[in-house]
């Protein structure tokens, strides 16, 4: 009797605690979207599906136990939400944030809505790494690495698991080689840059609850995912961002050529709070 009560109090202290979600937005891994000038964040269609993206992913979550949710505007200068149209139960996270991301909160998961895959993959639509216009390639230890793998990278030095994704089937299945156990909603999947075949928006919408609702039952179970130090993050810029010749003197900094610098740090954070494009 004493143990059988005993597992009831384990269980019932489970279900008390905080299940807090933070959402990483962003418009290239949106359904519906495949050209260069939809990504405007005061384009109005671009707006609406996005914001129906992120208010299904919500909305899944809190359906799967969450008990608070933080939706970061993490898209183009953080102009692309209104506090006017987000699901009334979220947080709106609005302007540039610290190279934390605010994970010091340690929330009890990330999610990402709208994720595009990183630079140079094949048939990820408008991929890049950070910036199309000014970063032409980034390594984290030598690797390929965009905003999925870094991010993923420093909510996991606050051991903070990464449960969800939405966005092309490229980006998805760069999640699931360092995350296997995240739930994706492939929302679209890309033939070239600028050229995809997509679900519609009801249709994502759909998809994105369930699997934002099935991503809440594995918090707990996903690990987060944690890069050992030393640790090297690589910038490849394109020709109008070309290094300055005080380059070298930033902290870590290793100067490769005229476009290319590498930052050293101990371990995670450091390497990127030193390189953070």
């Amino acid at each position: 009797m004493k143990i059988a009560c005993l597992a009831f109090a384990v269980a019932a202290l489970a279900l008390a605690q905080p299940k807090t979600v933070f959402i990483i937005t962003d418009a290239e891994g949106v359904a519906g979207v495949c050209r260069q000038e939809q990504t405007n964040p005061k384009d109005p269609e671009m707006r609406q599906l996005l914001t129906g993206e992120i208010n299904s992913a919500v909305a899944g979550f809190f359906d799967g136990g969450a008990t608070d949710v933080f939706v970061w505007d993490g898209h183009d200068g953080s102009a692309t939400l209104s506090a006017l149209t987000i699901d009334s139960r979220a947080h709106l996270v609005m302007g540039v944030l610290p190279a934390t991301l605010l994970m010091e909160r340690h929330y009890s998961a990330v999610a990402f809505v709208g994720q595009h895959a990183r630079a140079n993959t094949p048939g990820g639509v408008m991929a890049h790494s950070y910036s199309s216009l000014g970063i032409q390639n980034l390594l984290m230890n030598g690797s390929p690495a965009g905003e999925i793998e870094t991010r993923t990278a420093l909510a996991g030095w606050y051991n903070t698991p990464v449960i969800f994704l939405s966005g092309d089937r490229a980006a998805a299945g760069q999640l699931k080689k360092i995350d296997p156990d995240a739930e994706t909603a492939v929302v679209k999947e890309g033939i070239d840059n600028y050229a995809c075949i997509s679900l519609s928006a009801e249709a994502s919408r759909r998809l994105i609850h369930q699997r934002a609702q099935a991503a809440m039952s594995k918090i707990g179970a996903i690990q987060p995912y944690r890069i050992k130090g030393p640790v090297t993050i690589q910038i490849e810029y394109t020709s109008r961002h070309a290094l300055t010749p005080d380059a070298a003197l930033k902290p870590g900094a290793e100067v490769i050529d005229a476009r290319t610098i590498r930052f050293h740090g101990k371990d995670f954070l450091e390497a990127w709070q030193r390189a953070r494009p």
